[in-house]
């Protein structure tokens, strides 16, 4: 059983900063591509940015390109994605996950969290 477990959202101004945080297994930490998807209300679901086993390759949308920053913490098992300037588009639940061969298309991933929800204030 394959367990994603998010935290960090929360509501912030426009131009504010979060950072999520997504645990896992040792297992899966150290051997599958993990990243985000976000989901607005009455959208599809929506690529925001992966980073490859080792940490050496990282993706990220056009959209949050410059802004967000993802990143692995080896000791804790954990990967963050760090979002800088803020705006009232980003507001969606964020989703990590993982896959052994994942990219940039949703239906890769066969691993998901819960979900968390971030709000940006205009």
């Amino acid at each position: 059983q394959v367990q994603l477990v998010e935290s960090g959202g929360g509501l912030v101004q426009a131009g504010g900063s979060l950072r999520l945080s997504c645990s896992t297994s040792g297992r899966i930490f150290s051997s599958y591509t993990m990243g985000w998807f976000r989901q607005a209300p009455g959208k599809e679901r929506e690529f925001v940015a992966t980073i490859n086993w080792s940490g050496e390759r990282t993706y990220f949308a056009d959209s949050v390109k410059g802004r967000f920053a993802i990143s692995k913490d080896n000791a804790e098992n954990t990967v963050y994605l760090q979002m800088n300037s803020l705006k009232a588009e980003d507001t969606a639940v964020y989703y990590c996950v993982a896959d052994p061969h994942g990219g940039v298309v949703a239906g890769e991933y066969d691993y998901w969290g819960q979900g968390t929800q971030v709000t940006v204030s205009s």
